[in-house]
């Protein structure tokens, strides 16, 4: 006689948790990063910020002195104007370097103390640079000395700051701000006049 097979039970399948965690994670972090792409956005037209604005408005040169060994003794006085455009931003300057350089070599290098910039402001900055026992190398000493000649020196300004921008009470992050002004005319007699040098910007 024969006895009937006993039906399986159908098998269940338990569809994995994991994967839906995942998946909420991934819209999560989508969400995320469209609210702070819409944020910024938003930001950035309520405020309209423009690029900020240097130039060099005055430059000369004191006690010049190149020795027979190519060693450079000079003061080099540099007036830096600086203008921020932008109506809602502000800027601290918490550390700020000015140099001044001749065919890639560097004479002089000074610190500036720390300011604060407010919006639509103009800041003038006067930086007095010494060049003290500088050796000159390849045809610097003979440049030099063929423009000392000619009653003015053709130079690089450059100016490297770390700035946070402020916008009422909220503050950035420091960022690196880099300026170069080239060709400065420095005249060794204020009776010329001087003609006004713009700079690049780079932040």
């Amino acid at each position: 006689m024969a006895h009937p097979l006993p039906q399986s039970q159908p098998t269940q399948v338990v569809k994995p948790k994991r994967s839906n965690l995942l998946r909420f994670i991934a819209m999560l972090i989508l969400a995320l990063i469209i609210l702070v792409g819409i944020a910024v956005l938003i930001l950035w037209l309520v405020l309209k910020p423009k690029r900020l604005e240097y130039s060099v408005e005055d430059a000369a040169i004191h006690n010049f002195n190149l020795t027979d060994a190519s060693h450079l003794y000079a003061n080099f006085d540099v007036t830096l104007r600086a203008y921020n455009p932008n109506s809602r931003v502000s800027i601290y300057y918490d550390t700020v370097e000015v140099s001044v350089r001749y065919e890639d070599q560097t004479l002089a290098t000074n610190a500036v103390q720390p300011f604060f910039q407010s919006h639509k402001n103009v800041t003038r900055l006067h930086v007095g640079l010494t060049a003290q026992t500088v050796a000159l190398y390849e045809s610097v000493p003979k440049d030099l000395r063929l423009e000392r000649s000619s009653g003015d020196i053709e130079l690089d300004v450059l100016m490297r700051a770390r700035i946070r921008f402020k916008v009422g009470a909220w503050r950035s992050k420091h960022r690196v701000l880099r300026i170069f002004c080239s060709p400065v005319l420095a005249y060794f007699s204020k009776a010329k006049s001087f003609e006004r040098a713009p700079c690049e910007v780079e932040l």
